[in-house]
């Protein structure tokens, strides 16, 4: 399959997906109300009515019937892989919905995260080897280190979607532009599994997208959040981490760095309190937005703007044209800055 039919089954897979999770959003909604998972006001929260929770539905939905059906136009087809990433992703989803509507304890949840990334390594998607630049390129295989390294790098990416779904349309929003730059960084990589699935994924968040930014009518919920970040971790370990560079992965890390760096800077703000790792606060960078009086809108555009900064950053490293990486940066900050300027304006007028 050329180029140009590649290019032609990601927006096909892409546009798929975006349509069948924005019409099954409203199903979704449904189906929440019916089984009882509403989101109901807590002091932390920022909205102030009850509101369905799963949202997640429809992502899934969106990404797994797209997948099952597109999968077999790519060449090579590796079944172990494809069954793996099915049973992983259907696991995590399972988890989310129960965990949406029981609440389930922490470290239950935990431990069928653990087991469902177990499962997508032991399929074949791991990272099998590693190579140092400048010191030879030599390969330096992980071994028997491959699977607990690909699971804490799943897990690790699972749970760092999940803390940052604290605002309305933020973790869709920041997922869809990490999808989006990883699609870029695999079709460079020549990864054609890696960029159908960031496609898809990116598809199916953007049709969700509609219907969760501020005033959202219904959340995602761990159904979604968790899958979500879930899914980033296999797509990032198919198209970039599986046998690469170390700058590879510090490349990867700069796509994911919004999720990362807030989820990092949780576990060391509640260590340093003596507070359970797992314990929910109000610390988040999302919440210390709203706090320093920014609205939920220009809260979410800030985080956009900062996850594309640094997907694009990552793009401009990989191209290792330094030059360009900080052009982009410069340009897309002062653009970011004078669109969160213009929402402030925008909504101190409709207060007036």
């Amino acid at each position: 399959m050329g180029n140009i039919d590649y290019a032609i089954l990601y927006a096909i897979a892409f546009v798929l997906a975006f349509l069948i999770a924005f019409f099954a959003t409203p199903l979704a909604k449904k189906i929440a109300f019916k089984v009882g998972a509403i989101a109901k006001p807590r002091k932390r929260d920022m909205h102030k009515v009850p509101i369905p929770r799963m949202g997640g539905i429809a992502i899934f939905a969106g990404f797994m019937i797209t997948f099952l059906t597109l999968i077999w136009k790519l060449p090579l087809v590796n079944i172990k892989q494809t069954l793996g990433v099915f049973i992983g992703c259907t696991m995590i989803f399972l988890l989310g919905f129960f965990d949406d509507i029981f609440e389930l304890p922490a470290k239950p949840k935990f431990l069928i995260q653990i087991l469902a990334a177990a499962v997508v390594a032991l399929c074949g998607v791991r990272i099998d080897f590693f190579t140092i630049p400048f010191i030879g390129d030599k390969e330096f295989y992980t071994t028997f280190l491959a699977i607990p390294a690909t699971v804490i790098w799943i897990v690790a990416i699972t749970n760092a979607v999940n803390l940052i779904d604290g605002l309305d349309g933020l973790a869709a929003g920041v997922s869809s532009i990490a999808s989006l730059c990883l699609m870029v960084l695999s079709i460079y990589f020549d990864n054609p599994p890696g960029a159908f699935l960031t496609a898809i994924l990116a598809g199916s968040c953007m049709g969700f997208l509609p219907y969760n930014f501020n005033p959202a009518s219904i959340f995602m919920g761990d159904t979604g959040s968790t899958f979500l970040g879930f899914t980033l971790g296999i797509t990032s370990v198919m198209g970039l981490l599986k046998g690469y560079t170390v700058t590879t992965i510090f490349i990867a890390v700069l796509v994911l760095g919004l999720p990362i760096f807030d989820t990092a800077f949780a576990i060391l703000r509640r260590f340093l309190a003596g507070k359970p790792i797992m314990s929910p606060d109000r610390g988040h960078l999302h919440h210390r937005l709203v706090d320093r009086g920014y609205t939920q809108k220009q809260a979410v555009v800030t985080l956009y703007g900062i996850s594309g900064i640094l997907g694009v950053s990552a793009i401009a490293f990989f191209n290792r044209d330094l030059k360009f990486a900080l052009l982009v940066f410069i340009m897309m900050g002062c653009l970011l800055y004078f669109t969160v300027k213009t929402m402030a304006t925008h909504d101190k007028d409709n207060e007036s």
